[in-house]
């Protein structure tokens, strides 16, 4: 690709962007929400096209009017954004484009074994292929995605934070694959905002910034702190905020007692006190997400007792978490599917949660909402051209920002966050721990379940490691360490209760 330029309206996307592949190389391309890594590889597949430079593939020149276009040339990409049709099977989702088909009718059993044999090689032959897309975990889709992409045997394999939303066993299953496809030839492009995942699979590296290119290097060239400064332009050092250092409230803001659910989780029992940012850690799928639903309001037949303020609460559905007494927010793990109303405006989305706020009797009132939208635009530094514009037309990072201040808006006092920071640039992600730390400084009650230990070392006063849908350990101060994160999430050593 080179001199590639893309506008929005008045917006500049990528501005005379260039990017070199060569077969059997891993090149990983880094930038912040809204570099342009997005725009770049949307051209590239032929979902846009550009309004300026040439690409040229094994030397001659090709346009890619559609994505189809893109697949025929051999130019296959995963976004992040999954493209999954939930209500149909695995097998139909990995060959849709293409099915085998006899007598002019969609062969079936050759459908099957081309399905088995993708998911096979992507590392996901546990995934039956008449499963329906809906009943699977994110994970398990993530999975699906990257095997319809290796059906279509591509040349150029684009992956866009395709491991944001893996199991750490699904991640090592992704990795052999990329490196076995590194083997046979195929050049991959590589988005991801994990340092160590670029450190381990990368050969080169290109950073954009503002839409532009920044610098290309051979992998290993560079420390992460120079990365990192290239990618945001600016000086990179106190990653985390201090931590709380002063002495909890006697009465905690939230105390669970004795949750139960469905065998998911058993006898759990914790404490949040106001100025904390507690972390959930384990490896994933250990009960961290319906905990969360669970403090929130979301599952039925619920056993066990909460307690808001030293006081029981009766938080029967989500309404009843976010009012008054409990004043809750909930952090969703998806925010495309969970969090957010794409083709709704920046401003409706903000408002969502707190309609009763901005309204009497029924009827918005215009003035104060635009003021409080603005205010949660200021706050968050949402980067927002127009708050009437679809909320769609964000950078990942701002979306993330919209879900977070559509809580703020209520005020709450306990917030629950379920993997707040995947898929986001590292400048996002220190401005959300900042965000957090301030929260815990005004009184707020964090819960903050993550997959990075770094963030659990880095951001939490206590972590409170689950296994099997129980809290196994706490780990508090100096004992927040990777070794100790990763022995409890195993159960590995002597159990210390919650």
């Amino acid at each position: 690709m080179t001199g590639v330029s893309k506008r929005y309206g008045g917006v500049t996307a990528l501005k005379d962007a260039d990017l070199s592949v060569l077969p059997g190389r891993i090149h990983a391309v880094l930038g912040e929400n809204g570099a342009g890594k997005s725009t770049l590889i949307k051209i590239m597949a032929g979902v846009v096209a550009p309004d300026e430079g040439a690409i040229t593939l094994d030397g001659q020149v090709v346009s890619f009017a559609t994505p189809a276009a893109a697949n025929a040339a051999g130019i296959v990409c995963v976004f992040q954004e999954l493209s999954l049709i939930p209500d149909l099977p695995v097998a139909d989702n990995i060959v849709i484009s293409n099915p085998p088909r006899r007598f002019g009718l969609i062969d079936r059993k050759a459908q099957r074994v081309q399905a088995e044999k993708a998911l096979a090689d992507a590392g996901a032959s546990g995934i039956h292929p008449s499963a329906l897309v809906r009943d699977l975990s994110l994970s398990r889709r993530q999975m699906v995605e990257i095997a319809k992409a290796l059906a279509r045997r591509p040349r150029v394999l684009i992956l866009d934070e395709a491991t944001s939303a893996l199991t750490a066993a699904d991640v090592r299953n992704v990795f052999d694959v990329i490196k076995r496809l590194r083997q046979e030839g195929t050049a991959i492009v590589y988005i991801s905002h994990r340092m160590h995942e670029i450190a381990e699979l990368a050969d080169d590296c290109t950073v954009f910034r503002n839409g532009r290119k920044i610098a290309t290097y051979a992998a290993g060239t560079k420390t992460d702190t120079e990365v990192v400064e290239l990618m945001i332009g600016r000086e990179y050092k106190n990653v985390f905020p201090p931590k709380f250092t002063g002495e909890r409230q006697s009465v905690p803001a939230l105390t669970c007692r004795d949750l139960s659910w469905a065998g998911r989780l058993n006898d759990i029992s914790l404490s949040l006190h106001a100025g904390e940012v507690v972390g959930l850690g384990g490896l994933d799928g250990q009960g961290q997400r319906e905990l969360l639903l669970a403090l929130f309001g979301v599952l039925r037949g619920v056993n066990g007792r909460i307690e808001i303020a030293g006081h029981p609460a009766e938080i029967g559905d989500p309404s009843d978490a976010k009012s008054g007494k409990a004043a809750m927010a909930l952090i969703p793990e998806d925010r495309k599917t969970e969090g957010l109303m794409l083709p709704m405006s920046i401003a409706e989305n903000l408002c969502f949660a707190a309609l009763d706020r901005v309204s009497s009797n029924g009827i918005i009132n215009s003035k104060e909402r635009a003021q409080k939208v603005a205010r949660m635009i200021d706050l968050l530094k949402i980067k927002v051209a127009d708050p009437d514009l679809p909320v769609s037309s964000l950078s990942g990072g701002n979306q993330q920002k919209v879900v977070i201040a559509k809580w703020l808006m209520n005020n709450p006092r306990v917030v629950l966050l379920n993997d707040p920071t995947r898929g986001i640039d590292v400048g996002t992600k220190q401005e959300i721990y900042a965000l957090l730390r301030k929260l815990a400084e005004d009184g707020v009650a964090i819960l903050f379940y993550s997959t990075d230990y770094d963030e659990l070392i880095g951001c939490c006063d206590r972590v409170l490691v689950m296994y099997d849908g129980a809290i196994v350990r706490t780990l508090e101060g100096e004992a927040i360490t990777e070794h100790a994160l990763v022995a409890s999430a195993l159960n590995i050593g002597e159990a210390h209760p919650a």
